[in-house]
């Protein structure tokens, strides 16, 4: 543990069904009780990596009093069920949870299968995409519902912290940041990492506007003072309107990406995702290179772009044969 923040620790554990390796929980503490900003995936090296940082600071599970989880991803609320249990803490999700844990966390192969095929993922690579995404999702997750729902405007008081709940959706429909004005310290989950893109996707279970959602969210953060960012990921940074107009200039440009990818003729979103170039700075930025769980987030996130664009009427698609097809206006 690494107190980041007088009375902030910073918990970095395994995620050993990822290649990001680790996810950042943040403890707080209170006059007499902690409370835990996420919790890692139901992994038992996270278990007693968390469990072996707090014992080094004299804090046990009993010693926490609330659990509070930034989005319902696996990394960041998997173990919540488990710490509730041994801690007796409340846990405070954010609105939507009680839900949409039932639907993300039931495991529908089939629709998920359906749902690729109409989206053109070739009958040959179904069955590896459909068997990658539900392992990630669904098997390093102990779930718990609220005892707090958090809708956003909430103050919560730790100590001599006053956080304010802020939505900030996009990575995830339900996604929370927590914001201290007096300190100027955002927690900001998956929201904003330092240097990784967050992936911005549309699921099979979700609907609406992700991309669309994530931009807002973050032309809204731009107007806080905010010295301090604590993210899900990496390190803890500073100089936050840099990044958000960093990650605000991505997007722009992976619009124009798929743009070019459908000017000649209508395609599908996994022909469009073939042709996108994938983490450009590393050596696997070729789709085919990409593992079978980032193909669906590929996938995904091209989905995203492509309904943002159909929103502003700069796209079309066209049901063919049960496929989805985007084509330019």
């Amino acid at each position: 543990m690494v107190e980041v923040v007088a009375g902030i620790w910073q918990l970095q554990l395994p995620i050993p069904s990822s290649h990001v390796g680790r996810v950042n929980a943040y403890l707080v503490q209170g006059d007499k009780e902690y409370v835990l900003v996420d919790t890692g995936e139901d992994a038992e090296e996270t278990f007693y990596s968390l469990k072996k940082q707090l014992a080094a600071a004299g804090v046990s599970f009993k010693h926490i009093a609330q659990i509070i989880v930034t989005h319902i991803h696996p990394d960041h609320y998997g173990l919540a069920g488990r710490l509730k249990q041994l801690s007796q803490a409340t846990v405070a999700l954010p609105y939507m949870d009680k839900g949409f844990t039932g639907i993300r966390y039931i495991n529908d192969e089939l629709h998920y299968q359906r749902w690729l095929h109409s989206n053109g993922v070739p009958i040959s690579q179904l069955a590896k995409l459909k068997i990658a995404y539900v392992r990630a999702t669904s098997f390093v997750v102990s779930p718990s519902l609220a005892d707090v729902t958090l809708h956003g405007g909430e103050i919560i008081s730790i100590g001599s912290f006053n956080f304010q709940v802020l939505r900030t959706p996009g990575h995830s429909p339900e996604h929370i940041s927590l914001y201290e004005a007096t300190k100027k310290i955002l927690m900001s989950g998956d929201h904003i990492l330092p240097t990784i893109t967050p992936n911005i996707g549309l699921r099979p279970h979700s609907s609406g506007n992700p991309l669309d959602d994530y931009i807002r969210s973050l032309e809204e953060l731009k107007k806080l003072d905010i010295a301090l960012v604590l993210p899900g990921h990496e390190q803890p940074f500073t100089g936050l309107q840099k990044r958000i107009d960093e990650l605000i200039q991505h997007h722009r440009g992976r619009n124009l990406n798929i743009l070019q990818s459908i000017k000649a003729r209508p395609k599908t979103v996994y022909q469009v995702a073939t042709e996108v170039t994938w983490s450009p700075d590393k050596e696997s930025s070729n789709f085919q290179e990409l593992s079978s769980f980032h193909k669906c987030l590929a996938i995904m996130e091209v989905l995203a772009h492509l309904e943002s664009m159909r929103n502003h009427g700069k796209i079309s698609k066209f049901v063919k044969d049960d496929t989805t097809y985007y084509q330019a206006s």
